[in-house]
């Protein structure tokens, strides 16, 4: 522990110190958990380079992808402190400290992909980022990023509830998740990820959900996942944030930059998810699995009172978010 907590100051120290240098010359460290080339890594170093030209060379990024530095828990306490600057996370470690942004984890609260984009495009999405900005968790919210719409793949098609009765489905490790596959009429399964592959082979699970690039670069259709129900049960974005420490020791107009650069990034993140999908998408009919296009509304009628019991503290934003066109 002790090393530990020396390895976490001595990172912070460095985090600092390249902060502390002179205006001219600011390195902002950057980390993502996706692997280098990912929608998100891309759309962030395009956001460092547009940085660099806008101030002439005096702000730097330099990205570390691929969990180098550490997992996404560890990355947040880092962020806070200083020794990482810029953050792209999912929404769980966020809730705790503005719990409003659970919101976004319920099915069906979202009528499309491209409703999902008018809500965090709009009045919603930058309340919401502010609200983390003003919070005591030393984050400034800075933009949105698209994690892509969830649905069903199984070995089985699946056209309806119905379908679902008996088949043990893997979803990740929230009680939210597993009611909801329970309300869709499945058997929800809390697992790791990485233990969803031998799961499929060896028929401890019938399926799993997830979006399309994530069902190839998995394999997980190799191992009977055939059959890919568009549901778009869970479309959950993910959030962009900058420490507090870091974000202070900038200047107005660089803080207006990195801003601006950010805003940017979440517009050229989506272009960059969208053709993901695409491509992901055509590779997998290529290898033989069916798209299946259903009618949703079984499906979101079903899961009526999971909305209403993890909802009940956040109806007036969800009437807002439903409100969006």
């Amino acid at each position: 522990m002790k090393l530990k907590l020396k390895a976490l100051a001595a990172a912070t120290l460095c985090g600092v110190l390249t902060f502390a240098a002179q205006a001219q010359n600011i390195v902002i460290k950057s980390h993502d958990t996706h692997p280098a080339g990912y929608p998100t890594v891309v759309a962030i170093d395009s956001m460092g380079k547009k940085l660099d030209a806008a101030t002439q060379g005096r702000i730097k990024f330099q990205m570390f992808p691929g969990s180098v530095l550490g997992a996404e828990k560890e990355m947040i306490e880092q962020t806070q402190v200083g020794a990482i600057h810029v953050l792209r996370t999912s929404l769980g470690p966020v809730g705790p400290v503005v719990p409003e942004v659970n919101v976004f984890n319920m099915p069906f609260v979202f009528r499309s992909i491209a409703h999902m984009r008018a809500v965090i495009d709009g009045p919603i999405g930058q309340d919401l980022l502010d609200k983390l900005s003003a919070s005591p968790a030393r984050l400034v919210g800075l933009a949105w990023m698209d994690g892509g719409s969830r649905s069903l793949y199984t070995k089985k098609p699946v056209r309806k509830p119905e379908d679902l009765k008996g088949q043990k489905i893997r979803m990740m490790g929230n009680p939210l998740f597993v009611d909801t596959m329970n309300a869709m009429g499945g058997n929800g399964i809390a697992m790791g990820y990485g233990e969803v592959f031998s799961a499929l082979q060896t028929g401890v699970i019938d399926g799993a959900e997830n979006n399309p690039p994530s069902l190839f670069t998995a394999n997980h259709f190799k191992a009977g996942a055939k059959y890919y129900t568009q549901t778009n049960h869970l479309i959950i974005p993910e959030i962009l944030v900058m420490s507090k420490v870091a974000y202070d020791k900038l200047t107005p107009a660089d803080q207006a930059a990195v801003k601006k650069a950010a805003r940017e990034a979440q517009l050229d993140q989506r272009k960059l998810w969208d053709a993901a999908v695409a491509d992901y998408t055509g590779k997998l009919k290529a290898e033989g699995v069916e798209f299946i296009t259903i009618d949703n509304k079984p499906f979101y009628d079903a899961t009526a009172p999971v909305r209403a019991k993890y909802g009940a503290q956040y109806a007036d934003l969800m009437k807002r978010i439903e409100a969006v066109k």
